[in-house]
């Protein structure tokens, strides 16, 4: 069963008077032209990265804890063990300069991928390279694409896994060192324990040691792969067809909303957990606080750590993710924010 409507999918097909601030809406049918602003964006992400990494390091004081520091990247790179020791004292600033250029390089060539698809590259993909190619529509194809991105996605979880265990191990709160994990928690019980909460009062953040959370990340790495080998040999079953809108902006917001969701959790994780986000790199934990909006700080008002800007980054982020995911759910279903109603012109692809 497919879907062989090629009539528009939603109002945002219709692109002829998009105005250049609709950014990547005006490339939904171009793909090679949506592929360079894709690699591009990467590009700009690995270079601020890169740079942050640098600034940071610039303007870093050994002397003085890092969640006093305003820093944010750093901390991450002390708790993955790079350049500390002992009750978390950074030894060895140069990893963190290695790690900043190596991204700048990559951005570099990001960069120049991203503006030769742009610039230089066809406009669409499928009449040459039909295996990059692909039609929205085409239900097949789309999944085939989300197995590929679970496949990325689980083997990102076993780089951290491959740190923890092969590559120098992971800065450890409960000894205050870094430290290899050697016996990673592969039972089922404990690991979904947490998920289900069976285990500790803040769901998955009362994790509280290394073995459970690279044994964690060995069981979510090893099922995106599964999902992801899952979704590239086969096609949606037939009854999965009228459950979605198979369209690019349909696409869009179950992405965001995908994202919001991370982000929202994210802000949890980080405000109340002290194994992954250590005191000694983050600060202490925070409280929610309500005023006319909520948001997260430690118990001193006037403090501000790297985890009280994390925690609020994250929610906010995850915030206006969210309301980019309802305003392009709806659109997706046809609803035309100009005339505040479902347009008569949107057509729905369903299947045949």
């Amino acid at each position: 069963m497919t879907i062989t409507s090629r009539s528009p999918l939603s109002v945002e097909q219709d692109l002829a008077d998009s105005p250049w601030w609709a950014g990547n809406a005006r490339l939904t049918n171009l793909s090679g032209k949506l592929l360079g602003a894709h690699v591009a964006h990467a590009g700009l992400i690995v270079l601020w990265a890169g740079a942050i990494t640098l600034f940071e390091l610039a303007h870093f004081e050994p002397t003085k804890p890092m969640y006093e520091q305003g820093l944010i990247l750093l901390p991450h790179l002390a708790s993955l063990g790079w350049g500390v020791g002992a009750g978390g004292a950074v030894v060895n600033t140069y990893p963190y300069f290695v790690i900043g250029v190596l991204h700048l390089i990559s951005s570099a060539f990001l960069g120049f991928g991203g503006i030769f698809h742009s610039l230089r590259g066809p406009e669409t993909l499928e009449p040459k390279f039909s295996f990059f190619g692909y039609d929205w529509a085409d239900t097949g194809k789309m999944t085939t694409i989300l197995g590929i991105h679970l496949v990325l996605l689980g083997l990102g979880a076993y780089l951290l896994v491959a740190k923890a265990m092969y590559f120098g191990g992971l800065y450890d709160p409960n000894i205050e060192n870094v430290r290899v994990v050697t016996n990673p928690t592969l039972d089922p019980g404990v690991i979904f324990g947490y998920l289900f909460g069976a285990i500790g009062k803040s769901w998955i953040a009362s994790v509280d040691n290394l073995e459970d959370v690279i044994g964690g990340h060995i069981w979510v790495g090893t099922m995106l792969l599964i999902g992801g080998f899952f979704h590239i040999l086969t096609k949606p079953f037939a009854w999965t067809h009228p459950l979605f809108v198979w369209s690019g902006e349909a696409y869009l917001s179950y992405s965001l909303g995908a994202l919001a969701l991370m982000g929202f959790i994210a802000t949890f994780f980080v405000s109340v957990n002290t194994t992954v986000y250590p005191e000694v790199f983050y600060g202490p934990i925070l409280v929610i606080k309500q005023n006319i909006l909520p948001y997260f700080s430690s118990v001193d008002p006037d403090f501000v750590s790297s985890r009280t800007w994390l925690a609020n980054a994250h929610f906010w982020l995850a915030f206006f993710l969210l309301q980019g995911h309802i305003w392009h759910a709806l659109r997706a279903r046809g609803f035309d924010f100009r005339k505040g109603r479902v347009s008569e012109d949107a057509v729905i692809p369903q299947p045949t």
